[in-house]
């Protein structure tokens, strides 16, 4: 364990004590690798952006908080300068200091801590009936969402999501709620796609011995392995929608992009989100049942490395969930 000095609140900050933060994909990354992509650890820092937690102190100038008051915690804070944000594309701010990244350097510490300091703009009330628990997953929800946004319309169209770990499975209950038609997962693993039919799938097929044949209106490639993404295209209807969720690692990537010409294939990325968080939040209050059906694993925050072993296991877990005011 680490021990911080505490600073001073300055001019809109708000302390917090934190309560549950979910372990990401990329966290996993950090921690077992050092990096993610091009984002390389080169200093201590400290992990995690899926959080919640509870409103301490709050600087003289802040209004609309008071201690007490339960939060979740948008982890982006924006520079409002650069031509992206000036344009809108908040989610492509090319100067953010995003919770637990090492993108810059110094990095930007994440929430996996007891007590944390955020500008008041990052925080958001818990809607009525939302417990701090749930509230933990507003970040992966959000970034599913904004995906979906990215797709374009979803309504009783048919829908591959490829790869089913928690934003995976997060996407198949989103789509399930904005009445897409037929949802497929697919995974190499038995245990995702058992989640992925709980929250929604019509079908779950284990790519380790088939794979469905047919052409869908949207693809949702959700694995960010290199060799997935041929599949991803081949699965993809003339005219259709391929929207890339999963990160690749840098450098090529093989994948026979002139079917994407002849089908003209519109090839989206999806990074992040924006006003999708508050989007989020108002869906977990209001379907909480169907969207928390990935969390397998609960951890107090002294069992930290036994929560990211557990994390890492694919076969067993999907969701994990530390506790962080234990």
């Amino acid at each position: 364990m680490d021990d911080r000095v505490v600073a001073p609140l300055d001019r809109g900050e708000v302390r917090l004590e934190m309560a549950w933060g979910g372990i990401c994909g990329s966290d996993l990354h950090f921690y077992r690798d050092g990096g993610v992509g091009a984002s390389i650890v080169r200093n201590p820092m400290v992990l995690g952006h899926e959080l919640s937690g509870i409103v301490c102190e709050i600087a003289d100038d802040v209004e609309g908080f008071k201690p007490g008051d339960p939060v979740a915690i948008h982890p982006a804070r924006l520079c409002g300068e650069c031509l992206e944000c000036r344009n809108g594309r908040n989610n492509l701010c090319r100067n953010v200091r995003f919770l637990g990244s090492a993108a810059l350097n110094p990095h930007c510490d994440g929430g996996f801590r007891r007590y944390m300091t955020v500008q008041q703009g990052q925080l958001r009330h818990l809607p009525a009936g939302l417990d701090l628990e749930a509230a933990a997953l507003t970040e992966p929800l959000a970034v599913v969402l904004h995906a979906i946004n990215r797709a374009g319309p979803i309504e009783g169209r048919s829908v591959l999501v490829q790869g089913a770990g928690p934003i995976g499975v997060l996407l198949v209950a989103a789509l399930r709620l904005k009445n897409a038609g037929r949802i497929v997962a697919t995974d190499l693993n038995e245990l995702p796609l058992e989640i992925a039919t709980g929250m929604g799938a019509t079908e779950a097929w284990n790519t380790a011995s088939s794979f469905p044949e047919e052409e869908f209106d949207v693809v949702f490639e959700a694995t960010g392995v290199a060799a997935a993404l041929a599949s991803a295209i081949t699965r993809t209807r003339r005219g259709g929608v391929l929207a890339q969720v999963g990160i690749f690692a840098p450098g090529p990537v093989s994948a026979p992009l002139s079917l994407i010409v002849s089908r003209e294939i519109d090839f989206r990325g999806c990074w992040r989100f924006d006003a999708e968080f508050d989007e989020a939040l108002a869906l977990l209050a209001e379907h909480k049942q169907q969207l928390t059906g990935l969390v397998t694993h609960k951890f107090d925050l002294p069992d930290c490395l036994e929560a990211f072993h557990a994390a890492s296991d694919r076969k067993t877990a999907s969701k994990v969930l530390l506790r962080l005011n234990a």
